[in-house]
């Protein structure tokens, strides 16, 4: 699996048009927080249970995978579940998955916020919120 901070995986999405970018936050978190354009949403996990469903996962790319191939950019909140997914993807042959480092939306700062430090957000990358 690729790590590839925010500004990398929006170059990669726009030279490569063919690449799949996956969104894997909760469907409550893309509505309320934010959502880069062009991501697809597949959650590694939903409320209210919160635990994650490797197979399920798994097949929902799949479906939506043209091969093992493909170039795979996965985002969550804060580059943490998307280790877990990656390495889900990889384990079932998938060749070309990359990590967005810091998310969406960054780490924590002092203050408990996020955006403030680094993250999709932070870097000015293009996003909309419904």
């Amino acid at each position: 699996m690729k790590h590839l901070h925010p500004k990398e995986a929006w170059d990669l999405l726009q030279q490569q048009p063919d690449a799949l970018f996956i969104d894997v936050r909760m469907e409550i978190e893309v509505k309320y927080v934010g959502r880069p354009p062009g991501g697809i949403n597949i959650p590694w996990y939903e409320y209210p249970e919160l635990k994650p469903d490797p197979k399920r996962f798994v097949l929902a790319v799949e479906k939506i995978a043209k091969s093992r191939d493909q170039p795979l950019v996965l985002l969550c909140r804060s580059g943490i579940r998307t280790l877990e997914a990656g390495r889900a993807l990889v384990n079932a042959g998938f060749t070309n998955v990359s990590n967005v480092l810091d998310g969406f939306e960054g780490p924590l700062d002092d203050n408990e916020q996020r955006s403030t430090e680094a993250g999709w957000r932070f870097d000015g990358l293009p996003w909309t919120q419904t």
